[in-house]
């Protein structure tokens, strides 16, 4: 155990922001470079260790939170970080990204504010970099066999690690001009700047993977010939089709999905444009959906200059604390007030969009919308709340409704698909076709970052074990594993 009185005599602290102002006029990490350290041991000393840690159950990837707790407080930052990455290949992605269901069930949030798990997890990796204590895991020896990831987001990368130390030659498929996936091009730089990507990568290409850009699996390379050419193949490509809004005006110019939006802002901090093709400078900007992808618009809108923000959001809003039927150590809905949400704007809630209206040129000028209620069930529009808004940029970020069919891939493959019209799979992420395997969000369905690196680990065992036979890769979780899903 860490600091046996901890949790009784240290209250919670978290990163400290940098200011609004400040920090809107740039795309760097919003958090105070360093804040972490002066006060993350003690945070860690309020871990109780106790006796059943709810914390494992509440992480999909089964951290083994106490122990690295302890090491942190302790300010062993070599043990944290073996402990750490025993059970997570990007601990750096997670304590950035990742909303953190293990706080929601560590046992002192019962009564207290829980433990600053995610804020230890980062200092912890962050600290391991610095030091020079994460290094590449070559394998001793090659097993002959070879693979190939399709999609190269946390779900595939962490598939194509743990499968290249376990002596496979790998192969990383990615579409796109540069590694990374969702990580790459769908989060902004002030939440996660890339350089966490690019070490990673070159970690990994140390090791032995390999990578292949500008790719696509399905329509540059014909699947049944990747399916001859490699032993395995590993299908991480994602969950990439954006949920649309059919709506009156849904085809007026300025109305685009969030990853349309979102992915041309990075390639301005990639060096790829001097300023984005989707701009929000000087224009009434609404983001329609209520999450984290619509909070990233959010932010991005305020650093491109928007005239004003405003989020839609057709779900009631969530309280501040749990209900009944989120009872302690489930993942609650909370109403939570992200860096971008302080940074400004209006969030609204229990509202439909109607439809669009247009200028004489087709370009959006104005969202129109309705209060919603649930009668019997179902949201119902309430007579007499319809108005407008004024809108020159729209963004949909309304969710995804699952894998691209549009290159191919599922049909060149013959996969099939489960009720919800994700890639199916058995208990060791195996699909229909031999030697043919699935992780992450294209066959879960959209999910967070820390259920797509388990997959991804999970998925890397059932493939190593097709290939020789047995294994030794840890497998955090099986595809039904729904009781724990967030």
């Amino acid at each position: 155990m860490a600091d046996p009185k901890g949790f009784l005599t240290t209250g919670r602290e978290v990163a400290r922001t940098r200011p609004v102002d400040e920090r809107v006029k740039d795309w760097n990490e919003v958090y105070v470079p360093g804040s972490l350290l002066p006060i993350i041991s003690k945070q860690a000393g309020r871990c109780m260790d106790c006796g059943i840690p709810f914390c494992h159950n509440g992480c999909p990837l089964g951290n083994l939170i106490p122990e690295w707790n302890d090491y942190a407080y302790r300010e062993d930052w070599g043990a944290a970080s073996e402990r750490l990455h025993a059970t997570n290949n990007f601990p750096e992605f997670t304590g950035r990204l990742c909303p953190a269901p293990c706080e929601s069930a560590c046992v002192l949030g019962i009564n207290q504010p829980p433990v600053t798990i995610k804020n230890v997890e980062v200092s912890i990796i962050d600290k391991a970099w610095d030091n020079g204590d994460v290094t590449p895991q070559p394998p001793e020896r090659l097993s002959g066999k070879t693979v190939a990831v399709i999609g190269s987001g946390p779900a595939g990368l962490a598939a194509a690690q743990q499968l290249t130390r376990a002596g496979h030659t790998v192969a990383v498929f990615e579409r796109a001009d540069r590694i990374g996936g969702l990580l790459r091009y769908g989060i902004p730089e002030f939440k996660m700047e890339k350089v966490h990507i690019n070490r990673r990568i070159e970690q990994m290409r140390a090791e032995g993977t390999k990578f292949r850009t500008e790719v696509e699996i399905g329509r540059d390379i014909d699947a049944a010939k990747l399916r001859r050419r490699y032993d395995a193949v590993v299908i991480a490509a994602g969950a990439t089709v954006s949920r649309d809004l059919p709506v009156p005006g849904r085809d007026l110019k300025g109305i685009h999905f969030a990853m349309e939006y979102l992915p041309l802002a990075n390639k301005v901090q990639e060096g790829d444009f001097i300023a984005p093709p989707i701009t929000a400078e000087g224009k009434h900007v609404v983001v329609i959906g209520g999450g984290d992808t619509g909070a990233d618009c959010v932010g991005t809108a305020h650093r491109q200059g928007a005239a004003s923000v405003t989020q839609l959001e057709i779900m009631p809003r969530p309280g501040e604390e749990r209900n009944a039927g989120q009872p302690w150590p489930t993942f609650p809905m909370l109403y939570k007030v992200t860096s971008a949400h302080e940074e400004g704007g209006e969030r609204v809630y229990a509202v439909s969009t109607t439809h669009f209206e247009g200028d004489e040129d087709g370009n959006v000028q104005a969202l129109h919308l309705a209060e919603v209620e649930f009668k019997d069930g179902k949201l119902e529009q309430k007579p007499g709340t319809e108005r407008r808004i004024p809108a020159q940029l729209v963004t949909l970020a309304m969710g995804f409704t699952g894998t691209d069919r549009s290159n191919g891939l599922v049909e060149q493959f013959g996969l099939e698909l489960d009720e919800r019209g994700n890639v199916a799979r058995d208990a060791d992420f195996a699909t229909n076709v031999d030697g043919v395997f699935v992780a992450g969000d294209a066959g879960r369905g959209q999910s967070l970052i820390v259920w797509a690196i388990a997959e991804g680990r999970s998925a890397a065992r059932g493939v190593d074990r097709y290939l020789t036979g047995g294994s030794a890769l840890p497998a955090p979780i099986r595809p039904t594993d729904r009781a724990l899903a967030v």
